[in-house]
């Protein structure tokens, strides 16, 4: 589990082609304490550390992950910079709200304007996530936990404060982007409970 709140900007050394893609990862976080085996975000994707150095990790991704996610739309690349965070641990901070790191989907970002200091921007969503998303609730995008504030169909809007711009990969959106999103997993109950009712 994770909440949301990028401790790190990554970047992508290189990718390998396997029989699922490998990926190696330089951080700056200090990877003598990251266990092999553990979960850390890219992007807002739950990947599994199989192998690690002094400021680097490797992953391993799935076809199907590569699929499901903007891994599979933007392609990951040498340079390609991701919003990083480790797994929660018992007795963190939840300053955003619990985030999976299982992507449900990939929205566009169709929309983006400054409003005062900050960044509004309107992305659409997949019809069949649209319905999960609601004003002021919350959303993942790119693992990054966000605030929606309206919400129109299938597009709905968020903004983006210069802080949240500066310390994320937010800070070099462009409109055509496609994001990582996760719905918010109280959301999903909720709707699967109405529809057992």
């Amino acid at each position: 589990m994770f909440t949301g709140i990028i401790t790190d900007i990554g970047k992508v050394a290189q990718v390998e082609q396997r029989g699922d893609m490998r990926a190696r990862i330089v951080t700056a976080y200090d990877m003598a304490g990251v266990d092999m085996g553990a979960s850390i975000a890219c992007n807002g994707v739950c990947l599994t550390v199989v192998g690690k150095g002094a400021d680097w990790f490797d992953v391993d991704i799935s076809a199907e992950t590569i699929s499901k996610t903007n891994i599979g739309h933007n392609g990951w690349s040498e340079g390609t910079r991701l919003n990083l965070e480790r797994a929660l641990k018992v007795g963190d901070e939840l300053g955003g709200h619990i985030v999976s790191g299982h992507v449900d989907g990939v929205a566009e970002v169709v929309g983006m304007r400054d409003e005062g200091d900050s960044l509004r921007l309107t992305f659409e969503a997949p019809p069949e996530l649209a319905r999960f998303i609601a004003p002021k609730g919350s959303v993942a995008l790119n693992g990054t936990s966000l605030t929606v504030n309206e919400v129109d169909g299938n597009r709905f809007g968020i903004n983006l404060i210069p802080h949240t711009q500066e310390v994320t990969t937010w800070g070099n959106v462009k409109v055509g982007d496609k994001i990582n999103l996760e719905i918010d997993t109280l959301a999903r109950y909720v709707a699967r409970l109405a529809e057992a009712g």
